[in-house]
C-alpha cells in the first residue's frame, strides 16, 4: 500500500512538474521574438535574424547550452551576452547593435536587446532547459 501511494505521488508530481512549459518563437518575416509561458504570451521584443546572403534555421529545438557570456569564436570575437544555443554554433544572444533589431543583420544567429536576453536567460533558467522549446518560423 505505502509502494502505491508513493507511485501515485510521483505520477502527480510528474504531471505538475511537465505543465510548465516555455515556448519562444522567433518569426523571421516579422523580425519578432514571442515568449509563451504555459502558453500565453508574456513578452514580445524585437529580433535581428539573418542579413542577405546568411540564413538562421527553422524548425523546433530544445536548448544546447547557455553561456552567460560568449565570444564568437567565427566572428572575431564579438560579444554573445546570455547566450543560448540552439543548433550547433546558432544561439539566441544579446548584442550591441541594437538599433538594428528589427531589421535582418547577423550572421545566423537571433540577436535581442542585452536586458531582453538576460530575461530570457533568466526565463530558461527558472523554467528549465528540459521545459523550453524554440520554434523559428517563415
Amino acid at each position: 500500500m505505502l509502494r502505491q501511494a508513493a507511485v501515485s505521488m510521483l505520477v502527480l508530481w510528474g504531471c505538475a512538474a511537465h505543465a510548465a512549459e516555455l515556448l519562444v518563437r522567433i518569426d523571421l518575416s516579422d523580425q519578432e521574438m514571442t515568449v509563451l509561458l504555459d502558453n500565453a504570451p508574456a513578452h514580445s521584443w524585437p529580433v535581428s535574424t539573418a542579413r542577405a546572403g546568411k540564413f538562421t534555421p527553422t524548425g523546433l529545438y530544445s536548448v544546447q547550452s547557455m553561456v552567460p557570456m560568449h565570444y564568437s569564436t567565427l566572428y572575431d570575437n564579438a560579444p554573445m551576452p546570455w547566450s543560448i544555443f540552439f543548433s550547433g554554433n546558432f544561439a539566441i544572444h544579446g548584442t550591441t547593435q541594437t538599433d538594428r533589431l528589427g531589421t535582418p543583420a547577423s550572421a545566423g544567429c537571433v540577436r535581442l536587446h542585452p536586458d531582453d536576453a538576460r530575461m530570457l536567460y533568466d526565463l530558461v533558467q527558472s523554467y528549465g532547459v528540459d521545459k523550453t522549446l524554440i520554434e523559428i518560423v517563415d
